[in-house]
Formats: structure tokens, C-alpha cells, sequence
């Protein structure tokens, strides 16, 4: 279980999934939930869909597709072999469906985020004018880069305080995975859909006003400045990434924050989380084959795959020519 490595994300998708088990059991939903702990768990999602198809009779499989291509692989294998009707649909924690993505870089010399992102504010929307972009600008990076004045400090976050079931995954997970990278002491992301809304609504209101001006700054003592800190639940499906962005859109229009905060933020989701998962899609495997800055060194522990080095054939180090890295540059 490779998300075990850092123990506050295993935390935050174990109280995830049982926060979402409790909530359907209680709409009267017959849920089947195995945590990782249980005596008969295979380890494994193929594994346990197959021992849940072995105790129980079912007319068809319905899965969310996966977010990595070695468990779609995995997915396809079982629905060849299943037996019965595996439904995999798709991933709406997304805006760029797969099938958009093929299309924008089908005639490509390079894929370039900047014309991505463009693309897609123009197919959404947001922070349009008509056919040109608000404010005559599509990227307002430059007048995001300021320092922090003397004195200067973010506002107070918002600290969402542990449930009882996400105390109970922070217990598990420090049982189970007690030498793993990272602590728990201080917990405080948000695992169910209200606690997500509660942290998008204090960013809105809160951070969003001065996030460009400093989104890239940092400070001694100050982990989070005026990050959003929302992916997580993004990720997760806590909260719709278009709506996070419409909402961030209608503060600017309402005047709570300036436009290249607001903007900021956009590209940050519409932009660069859409085009990051538009390539590695589109790119697997070959991009696991390569090795552009060519590392010849064992991965460090507590990345999760230590035992793993890079050839040093300087053939294979070389990006191979016909499939040249991405340019991802916001400029």
C-alpha cells in the first residue's frame, strides 16, 4: 500500500473511505467495507473485488476508473476474466476528460500547459470576456511572485479538528506503519464533505484575497502562507474542481479578491492539475521508461521504493528522440 509510506495521507484516505462507508450505511446503503487490518484482506482492490464475488451474488461490477494506468491495466484484466458486467466509468473528480485530452495534443509538436490552459478557459468560461480573456491577460504569474513585507504573517487557517473515525485511522495507521515517513501529531486535514466545504469557504473568504500576491513566497515557521490547501479533498472528491474554480471566479466578480489571485488559482487547477494528469496518461509507459536528468543513484528510503535504481546505460538515459518531455511552462 503505497500511500502507508506518508502516514498523514494514508490517514486522510482511510478516514476518507470509512467517513463515505458510514455516511452510505446510514442512508440505508448495504455496504461492504474491508479495512486493511481485517483477517481475510488479500491486499489487493482485484483481490477483493474477486473474494466479494466469491461470498456474495452480484448482477454486475460498477468501478470508478482508476487514477494510475498499472491499476487500469489490473481493471481491464478483470473484466476480461469476471463472468459478469463490469462497468468502468469515468473519473469526474476531472474536467478534461481522456478522450479531450487525445484531441488537444493530437497535432502537437509539443505539448505546452500555457495553450492547454487557454483552451480550456475558453471551453469553460471562466474568466472570459466574451472570446477574449478578463482583464486582456491569460496569465497574471508575473504579478505573482512578490516578497513578503516585514511583518507581514498570513491569516489564521482553519484547523479541521479530528472525528471520531479519523481518530480511529490516525490510531490504526501509527499501529500499523510505525517506522514510516512522517507524523501525525498534529493532524487536521478535512476527510468528509462538509469538513472539505468548511476549508474551501475559509479560503474564499479568508486566503484567496492576497494568494497572488505571495502564492510563491515562503517564510521560516509558516508551512502553509496562503495555499488553498484544498487539493487533498479535490483529490479525493470531497470537493468538484469546476465548481471550486466557478466559486472562485464569482468572489472576483464580486469584488473579495483581485484578479490575478483569482486567476492564480484557476491555472493552478483548470490549468495545471488537468494537463499534469493529460500527460501521464496520454505518455505511459514510455515516460517510465526514461530518464531526462539522468539519475544513476538508489532512491532514498523513504520514498517507498528504495530497492529501485537507474541503469547506467547511457543509451537508455537518453529521452529518446521521437517522443520529445513535455515543455510545461506557464509562460
Amino acid at each position: 500500500m503505497p500511500s502507508a509510506n506518508y502516514p498523514a495521507r494514508a490517514v486522510n484516505r482511510f478516514a476518507a473511505m470509512r467517513a463515505h462507508a458510514e455516511r452510505l450505511a446510514a442512508r440505508g446503503a448495504a455496504v461492504r467495507y474491508v479495512r486493511i487490518d481485517a483477517p481475510r484482506n488479500t491486499q489487493s482492490i482485484i483481490g477483493e473485488l474477486h473474494r466479494a464475488l466469491a461470498d456474495d451474488a452480484y448482477a454486475r461490477v460498477v468501478i470508478t476508473e482508476p487514477g494510475e494506468v498499472r491499476l487500469a491495466e489490473a481493471f481491464a484484466a478483470f473484466a476480461a476474466t469476471a463472468g459478469l458486467p463490469v462497468d468502468i466509468r469515468e473519473d469526474r473528480r476531472f474536467i478534461c476528460s481522456h478522450a479531450r485530452f487525445r484531441r488537444w495534443a493530437a497535432d502537437k509538436r509539443e505539448l505546452r500547459m500555457e495553450y492547454f490552459y487557454r483552451e480550456m478557459r475558453r471551453e469553460t468560461g471562466l474568466l472570459m470576456e466574451g472570446a477574449d480573456p478578463e482583464g486582456g491577460r491569460w496569465n497574471f504569474d508575473a504579478e505573482n511572485r512578490k516578497k513578503l513585507t516585514k511583518g507581514l504573517r498570513p491569516p489564521p487557517r482553519l484547523r479541521t479538528v479530528p472525528s471520531a473515525t479519523t481518530k480511529g485511522a490516525i490510531a490504526d495507521v501509527a499501529r500499523l506503519f510505525p517506522d514510516h515517513f512522517g507524523d501525525l501529531d498534529d493532524f487536521g486535514w478535512p476527510t468528509t464533505v462538509d469538513e472539505a466545504e468548511a476549508a474551501l469557504k475559509t479560503f474564499l473568504t479568508r486566503i484567496l484575497p492576497g494568494f497572488g500576491d505571495w502564492q510563491d513566497a515562503m517564510a521560516h515557521g509558516e508551512p502553509w502562507m496562503w495555499h488553498g490547501l484544498v487539493s487533498t479533498a479535490i483529490n479525493m472528491g470531497l470537493l468538484d474542481p469546476l465548481d471550486v474554480c466557478r466559486r472562485a471566479e464569482a468572489v472576483y466578480r464580486a469584488g473579495g479578491a483581485p484578479l490575478n489571485a483569482v486567476e492564480g488559482v484557476i491555472r493552478q487547477i483548470l490549468g495545471w492539475r488537468e494537463f499534469v494528469r493529460g500527460v501521464y496518461w496520454l505518455k505511459t509507459p514510455e515516460y517510465g521508461r526514461m530518464n531526462f536528468l539522468y539519475a544513476d543513484r538508489a532512491l532514498p528510503w523513504f520514498s517507498g521504493q528504495a530497492r529501485r535504481t537507474w541503469p547506467a546505460s547511457p543509451t537508455w538515459c537518453r529521452p529518446p528522440a521521437p517522443t520529445p518531455m513535455p515543455t510545461i511552462s506557464s509562460a
